[in-house]
């Protein structure tokens, strides 16, 4: 039986990609096919990767036509949540004193989450795996952590900084999992 690894609000996929690759049975649950709200995850998950939408957290959201509503923001994030409890929950064998779900990671760029979930369990820079631009991303949860590959700062633009303005505000765009340090995550969080 193939392992199962959930990908939550994960837009295109890209974080979820290698393990696609590698013959994991990955299954999407992103609007506008599926709901996080209404999801009821498998019993045998391996794992799961969450990337709740930072609209509401962001802390460049300082022009938004519609104000900012945490309590809007959090309620994809605690369905996320509710997922992965859900999937821990599911069958427990206290003998071992392990749980079921392998790994889970929540992945928000650094904003106002972190004043709701606290201190990320790692932070990181998609330059710092060799994906060619900054931006700061935190992660949470109970994982292995990717190897960095690059530790000196190659002083690049932000992120759509040096981009024509229609890049800049294409939040799809934006919300790509950078391919190298998806590639990191998954090879310290395979079978």
């Amino acid at each position: 039986m193939k392992k199962i690894i959930l990908d939550l609000c994960g837009g295109s996929g890209a974080w979820s990609l290698p393990y696609r690759k590698a013959g994991y049975d990955v299954r999407l649950i992103t609007l506008p096919d599926a709901d996080v709200r209404n999801y009821k995850p498998p019993k045998n998950v391996y794992g799961v990767l969450a990337a709740p939408p930072c609209t509401m957290f962001s802390l460049a959201r300082t022009k938004a036509i519609k104000p900012r509503d945490l309590r809007e923001g959090m309620e994809c994030v605690r369905a996320c949540l509710n997922i992965i409890w859900s999937c821990i929950e599911i069958k427990q064998d206290t003998a071992k004193k392990k749980l079921p779900l392998k790994f889970w990671a929540l992945e928000n760029p650094n904003g106002m989450l972190k004043y709701f979930l606290g201190k990320p369990a790692f932070v990181f820079d998609p330059w710092e795996f060799g994906d060619n631009y900054q931006k700061k991303t935190h992660l949470w949860g109970w994982f292995n952590e990717p190897r960095k590959k690059i530790i000196e700062n190659p002083k690049l633009p932000i992120f759509g900084s040096d981009k024509p303005i229609e890049f800049r505000f294409n939040k799809e765009e934006k919300s790509v999992t950078p391919a190298e340090f998806a590639n990191a995550f998954y090879e310290e969080n395979k079978c």
